[in-house]
């Protein structure tokens, strides 16, 4: 295959299909270093065209629930009362900094992904 920037879907189909044909290609030859720019190359085009958003805080904790088999009412140790569990996993209460210490702390959820920025459903 002839080496060349990705610039629309067919490029990057074409791409995908060589870098399967390459899939077991020894490291430092030339079949191996094909494979190791197309998947550059490849990288490059999937974070140009298909951008994943980093999760909301609520998305964060949701998914932690999700993994951990925790109800609502398992989250009020780190939230608080009831009430305020059901505000913050409706969109309707931002997060203070304590809740996110102990989300961070008690349910290891990443730091990073409860300071993101979110707006609130009113």
């Amino acid at each position: 295959m002839k080496l060349k920037p990705l610039k629309n879907k067919q490029d990057y189909s074409t791409a995908l299909q060589r870098i399967e044909e390459l899939w077991n290609a020894e490291i430092n030859t030339l079949a191996g270093d094909e494979l190791d720019v197309l998947t550059t190359l490849v990288c490059a085009y999937e974070n140009e065209n298909y951008k994943i958003d980093a999760p909301t805080p609520v998305e964060a904790i949701k998914f932690r629930m999700e993994q951990e088999g925790l109800s609502p009412l398992d989250l009020v140790p780190y939230l608080g009362q009831r009430s305020r569990v059901t505000e913050i996993l409706n969109y309707q209460r931002k997060l203070s900094l304590k809740m996110i210490r102990n989300l961070s702390d008690g349910l290891k959820i990443p730091l990073d992904s409860l300071i993101q920025e979110y707006q609130l459903h009113h």
